[in-house]
């Protein structure tokens, strides 16, 4: 069990089943230290995998982080490029591991802008995930909510006219389907360190019922006792769903 403020403490049974992460502050934090701008990301890389590890610990289902924007590009080519070799790190280490720590790993966005060898590796973990049955962890890459939803509509309108779906009864349940998500729930929890409190074009089909929670915590420097406050943060709230509460 996790510490809390008044020696109280989170409840197991009560924990978000998904949550979800905008990964913030990593350029930043190596400002703060007069550190070039790709030992952010590093640092952050290293955070991430403690707080993946973190959450599948304590019996997390859904993982998903906004790893790269669809706006990410337009930095610097040599950020850019760190990014994808700490991405194309992680990923040889994830198809040693996923089978020991029985993780499945999904990737959301449009990934066809990717090199070639990245993709390769993204096919090779998401066969690995099909043999998994513990936490999944999803990675946003070159992933923006509205691309999301107009791939979604694209997706829905071209069934249509094939003749596949009635072009006149769609549910929101049904066009959830068309999303990067179809299949697991929507965020309980979403996390946005940095100091920074907009959503910055992520997740907004999927965000409607989300519980937010912001802190001023780099990126870097999110750890354990952080996510943890969040998982108070949340269990202390009430959520009605658009209904009248208690």
């Amino acid at each position: 069990m996790a510490w809390r403020k008044h020696k109280r403490m989170w409840e197991s049974d009560r924990l978000p089943k998904h949550i979800a992460i905008i990964m913030d502050g990593n350029g930043r934090w190596a400002a703060k230290r007069a550190l070039p701008r790709s030992a952010g990301h590093a640092a952050g890389a290293e955070t991430f995998r403690r707080i993946a590890t973190y959450c599948q610990n304590i019996g997390v289902g859904y993982l998903t982080v906004y790893a790269f924007s669809t706006e990410n590009w337009k930095r610097p080519a040599d950020e850019v490029g760190t990014i994808m070799q700490l991405l194309d790190k992680y990923l040889r280490e994830a198809i040693e591991k996923m089978e020991r720590d029985n993780i499945r790993l999904s990737f959301f966005g449009d990934v066809s802008l990717l090199s070639p060898g990245l993709r390769d590796l993204m096919t090779k973990t998401g066969e690995l995930s099909k043999k998994q049955t513990g936490m999944q962890v999803n990675i946003c890459l070159n992933y923006g909510g509205r691309g999301e939803l107009i791939r979604a509509a694209e997706a829905y309108a071209s069934d249509v006219a094939a003749g596949r779906m009635p072009g006149n009864s769609l549910t929101e349940e049904e066009f959830s389907q068309y999303m990067y998500t179809a299949g697991i729930p929507d965020p309980d929890l979403i996390i946005r360190p940095s100091g920074e409190m907009r959503l910055s074009n992520f997740l907004l089909w999927q965000s409607a019922y989300s519980e937010l929670y912001y802190t001023d915590a780099l990126w870097p420097d999110f750890d354990q006792k952080e996510l943890d406050r969040a998982i108070i943060s949340y269990q202390d709230r009430e959520r009605r769903f658009g209904g009248i509460g208690k």
